[in-house]
């Protein structure tokens, strides 16, 4: 995998690696997507990114309102959102994802945060399919940032791996998840992000059975139901850790 060290020094087999990732990722999935950040720096910066990797950036706005015009327009596959914009830079992002996947129920929603917010991040992806809650940090590692941008365009859930971990460390000694191994962790958090069992074993440098019998150790434990749906999976993850 390639990594920004890679691209800072221009090591061409580093700069190759990453262009044949992206394209592999972006040619498998929906790709028109809409920005919205009054961070113009960085609105620009994730549209040449974006760019970079094949995704089609069809529009910007720097405020909730000119964000659901852009969708109504465009018609997006993915509407990429900053949480706090103008005018009071609170939860604007997170009340007009609302309101597309209401009037645009096929957009997908990435909301970008600059913190974890555990109850943000549950009533995001409560919403459905093709939704995804990320810290700005992430948007460094190229590689993963545009997987996630391809996974949610595609129909997936995606939480932050900082929101899971916030939400593991802060339960009680004698709590379930003090009984996972720390693989069973590892594998618990890649769950969480909306990844499919094959995923989880890329990630992991596992097989795919090893994974398989993670997952089933990590359901049993929790008392959580088996699904092969990935939305459904993060769901029950997710609702799990909150309520202890």
């Amino acid at each position: 995998m390639c990594d920004e060290d890679d691209l800072a020094d221009g090591n061409p087999s580093g700069i190759t690696r990453h262009r044949v990732m992206l394209r592999d990722i972006v040619d498998e999935t929906r790709n028109r997507i809409v920005l919205a950040d009054d961070d113009t720096l960085l609105r620009e910066g994730l549209a040449s990114l974006l760019g970079g990797a094949g995704f089609d950036v069809v529009g910007q706005a720097r405020d909730a309102s000119a964000l659901l015009a852009l969708v109504a327009e465009q018609r997006p596959d993915l509407a990429i959102v900053d949480i706090r914009m103008p005018p009071d830079y609170r939860t604007e992002g997170l009340e007009v994802a609302r309101q597309i996947r209401e009037q645009f129920p096929s957009t997908g929603i990435l909301v970008l945060s600059a913190h974890a917010e555990v109850d943000e991040a549950m009533e995001l992806i409560a919403a459905g399919h093709g939704v995804g809650y990320l810290l700005k940090s992430r948007v460094t590692d190229v590689v993963d940032f545009t997987e996630t941008v391809a996974r949610i365009a595609a129909g997936g859930s995606v939480v932050d791996p900082a929101l899971v971990q916030e939400l593991v460390t802060a339960r009680h000694r004698d709590d379930a998840v003090e009984l996972l191994t720390d693989r069973e962790r590892e594998v618990l958090e890649l769950m969480a992000e909306g990844r499919s069992n094959a995923g989880i074993a890329h990630r992991l440098w596992i097989t795919e059975g090893t994974v398989e019998k993670h997952v089933r150790s990590i359901l049993a434990r929790l008392n959580l139901p088996e699904t092969e749906d990935d939305h459904r999976r993060v769901l029950a993850v997710l609702a799990y850790l909150e309520s202890r």
